[in-house]
């Protein structure tokens, strides 16, 4: 049976030609992202176009918050995608990077989900029950998704969404590979809680659980909003999972952030590995655990454009980013920093594959 992208629109909603012209703000003289990118063919077989598209990465929103609010969160994890590619389609085509480098597939379909969680309440129980249920099945469209991106010989950058949506990128890019993978995240928070119904902070403990998750490494964690349990499980497993903290990089100094960028580098590089960027971890930027303290823009680009440059780097993830939390009249920034990300990780990427 031959699967077609507009036949696909249960798990995907396409992005289209039409969807595009509507964002793009042409410039005489200028040449936009927007007018550079790919976009997906309705009338061929999907695997067929992402195996026949000359793009190296294929950019995948999730527009949900339903993890987050089953982790007591706030909501608004949900506007970041559409707020990203107003933002990254109005960028420059120029040398330094190419939107025909980037396939804009679209999102993944969570419309039901969201409208089937829009009335439930977290801090009920049987309530929670039913967030913890629609994250699942949220899983796994993301999970198929990624994985046939990452079949297809592409590289996903998946724009969240909560943090729950590691545990597809992982599982989707394992079974593509045919084996565990490695994962580096950089975050205030491990998001390796306990296993008692998915959501946004227990991603990586469940892809670890499940076997598809073989090194992690989580960088820059805030000491004072990571449990004493959430520190000891990491710990028992110091082989497979390591970390350092913020506080002994930036406030205590007793640890260099470039040296650190090197150690973790080595626990992951030898396989296959993804790069988590949690919004969360960065001073000022909306999202559903804002911080004032954390962090450089800079220093999370220098780490994106780090972790992105060897051969084994085979996706990338950010999340948590909530521009509808922004009531000022600069709401389009946080898509803007995205759009920063987006292009570090495929400069850093594309400047090891040449």
């Amino acid at each position: 049976m031959v699967v077609k992208l507009a036949h696909f629109m249960n798990t995907i909603k396409p992005f289209t030609s039409s969807d595009l012209a509507q964002i793009t703000n042409y410039r005489s003289g200028e040449v936009k992202f927007g007018e550079k990118v790919q976009i997906g063919n309705p009338n061929e077989k999907l695997e067929d176009f992402l195996k026949n598209s000359l793009a190296t990465f294929v950019l995948l929103g999730i527009s949900e918050d339903i993890g987050v609010r089953a982790n007591f969160g706030r909501a608004g994890a949900s506007s970041a995608f559409k707020s990203t590619l107003k933002s990254l389609v109005n960028i420059q085509h120029n040398k330094f990077c190419k939107g025909s480098d980037l396939l804009i597939l679209g999102e993944v379909n969570v419309e039901a989900f969201m409208k089937e969680a829009e009335n439930l309440d977290a801090t009920k129980k049987e309530d929670r029950k039913e967030l913890f249920k629609l994250v699942s099945k949220i899983d796994k469209e993301v999970s198929h998704v990624v994985h046939l991106i990452a079949s297809a010989g592409k590289i996903p950058i998946v724009i969240g969404g909560g943090h729950n949506n590691a545990y597809g990128n992982i599982k989707g890019l394992a079974l593509a590979k045919g084996k565990p993978i490695n994962t580096i995240n950089f975050d205030a928070h491990s998001d390796f809680r306990i296993l008692e119904g998915r959501h946004s902070g227990n991603g990586f403990t469940y892809a670890f659980e499940e076997g598809f998750l073989k090194h992690y490494f989580v960088f820059g964690l805030h000491e004072s909003y990571n449990s004493k349990g959430l520190f000891n499980a990491l710990k028992e497993q110091k082989e497979r999972i390591k970390f350092n903290t913020y506080e002994e990089i930036e406030v205590r100094k007793t640890k260099n952030f470039d040296d650190e960028l090197e150690k973790a580098y080595s626990f992951i590089k030898n396989d296959t590995y993804g790069i988590e960027l949690d919004l969360d971890a960065i001073p000022g930027v909306y999202s559903s655990a804002m911080t004032l303290s954390g962090f450089s823009v800079q220093q999370a680009r220098q780490f994106v454009n780090f972790m992105g440059n060897h051969k084994n780097a085979s996706y990338l993830h950010i999340c948590e980013g909530a521009p509808d939390l922004d009531q000022t009249n600069n709401n389009h920034l946080t898509g803007k920093l995205i759009s920063y990300f987006i292009t570090d990780f495929m400069k850093s990427k594309l400047g090891k594959l040449k």
